[in-house]
This record gives C-alpha cells, sequence and structure tokens, in this order.
C-alpha cells in the first residue's frame, strides 16, 4: 500500500510540473515582467521551501493525530468493535491521497483532461485497488480481507473522517493562496485577474498601460550583480577620501 500510494500521489505532482501554465503563451510575450520571476528567485527562495516544508509537516500531524484522536475508542464495527490497526491505517492512507491531491488541484491555475484524469482518477483508483486487493484470498491480503467493503465503506465514521481530515489539511493553504492573491500578488496574479475579468477587451487602455509598465527595464542577475559591485567601489572610495 505504501507503494502504491506513492505513485498515487506522485502522478499528479508530474502533471502538475508538465501541464501547468500560469497564463497564455501569447499574454507571456505581452507581459516580459512575467520572465523576470525566474531570475529574481521569487518561487525557489528559502521562504517558499520552508513554507512547503512546513505544510508538509503540518498535513501529516493532522493525518496522524487526528485519526487517532477521531478513532480512539470509538465503535467501529455493528457490534461495537473498535477499530483495528488496518482499518486506521487504510484510513490514514485514503486521507493523505485526498489532502495531497486536493492541495494539488488548488495550486493548479490551468486544468487540463489530463491533469483531471491523472488528479480524481488517481482517487478513484484508490478505492477501486482497495476494493480489489480486498477479494484476494486471506492467505495474501490477510487484515485487508474485504477490508473496503465490509469494514471502512459501511462506517460513517470513515466517510466523516476523510471529509474532516482532508478539509483540515486543505484550509490553511486555501487561506495562505486567498491572503497572497489578496495581499500580496505576484505579477502572474495580478495579470490572471485581468484576463479573468476579462478587462484585456473591456478596458484596452488598462491593458496597454499595465504591459508598458511590464516592459520597463530592470536590473537583475547579472546586471545587478555589477551595479552593486560599483557601488560597494563607490562607497570604499568615499571612506578613503573621508
Amino acid at each position: 500500500m505504501m507503494l502504491f500510494n506513492v505513485i498515487l500521489t506522485s502522478l499528479p505532482v508530474i502533471a502538475l510540473g508538465v501541464f501547468e501554465q500560469d497564463v497564455p503563451s501569447d499574454v507571456c510575450l505581452k507581459f516580459p515582467a512575467l520572465y523576470q520571476q525566474g531570475p529574481k528567485n521569487l518561487f525557489f527562495d528559502w521562504h517558499r521551501i520552508l513554507g512547503w516544508l512546513g505544510n508538509g509537516i503540518y498535513t501529516s500531524l493532522i493525518i496522524f493525530f487526528l485519526n487517532i484522536i477521531l478513532f480512539y475508542d470509538q465503535a467501529f464495527r455493528s457490534d461495537g468493535q473498535t477499530a483495528d490497526l488496518t482499518a486506521l491505517g487504510t484510513t490514514m492512507f485514503t486521507c493523505v491521497i485526498w489532502a495531497v491531491n486536493c492541495q494539488i488541484a488548488l495550486t493548479m491555475s490551468h486544468f487540463t483532461w489530463i491533469q483531471h484524469i491523472l488528479i480524481w482518477g488517481s482517487i478513484a483508483t484508490w478505492y477501486i485497488v482497495l476494493l480489489i486487493y480486498g477479494r484476494i484470498a486471506p492467505i495474501y491480503s490477510k487484515y485487508a480481507f474485504r477490508i473496503l467493503e465490509e469494514a471502512l465503506a459501511p462506517a460513517p465514521i470513515y466517510w466523516c473522517t476523510t471529509f474532516l481530515v482532508t478539509l483540515m489539511c486543505t484550509l490553511p493553504y486555501l487561506a495562505h493562496i486567498a491572503f497572497q492573491r489578496s495581499f500580496n500578488p505576484l505579477d502572474h496574479h495580478i495579470i490572471q485577474e485581468i484576463k479573468y475579468y476579462r478587462k484585456d477587451v473591456e478596458d484596452r487602455h488598462m491593458w496597454k498601460r499595465e504591459g508598458s509598465k511590464a516592459r520597463q527595464k530592470t536590473k537583475i542577475g547579472f546586471t545587478a550583480r555589477v551595479d552593486a559591485k560599483i557601488r560597494q567601489l563607490k562607497g570604499r572610495l568615499q571612506k578613503k577620501k573621508v
């Protein structure tokens, strides 16, 4: 199950990296400022790396402890028995797949049919594999024999836990996205909003004005380092004169 879980959560990530498109290609040509985000290291700085690490730690803690709390001493079967480790572990795996795929879906701003298949298909495939694996003879499936159709699916706590844990894992990330777009948007966020509200059609003057701003010269990369070195040398010369 662990290997299968990794496969199901890696395919949507590949789809994100291959098919994600912040803004259309024709818009990129009109707004050269978008190409400055890479040299400025806006997407791979330490704040973003630590943020993703923190999000991963938070998600893993929520999935683990919330499942433990919700399943602890709760009647899981009709005869009053509590959930065993197999049911608890399978529920955790389910929450992992839902949480990761939902966060990937929130990250995307451009969807294709391939991305839909890989994201929602990964979630659906998880249940299909649980169903198929549970029908294998007990000598091979062991404690997972008919785990979905006889143990998990009839239990409301399984579905409630999956929904609640997924919600708790995605809400902070959703709040972060909303806050960034509202109070600290990047260049591509602004252009996405302009395209969404069709300002490029309804207000062409503003569209051209934003495009002209994007063509203003900026000093990044090698030019910025040269200017910084010149300022440093000028500062040393001024100190010597004093």
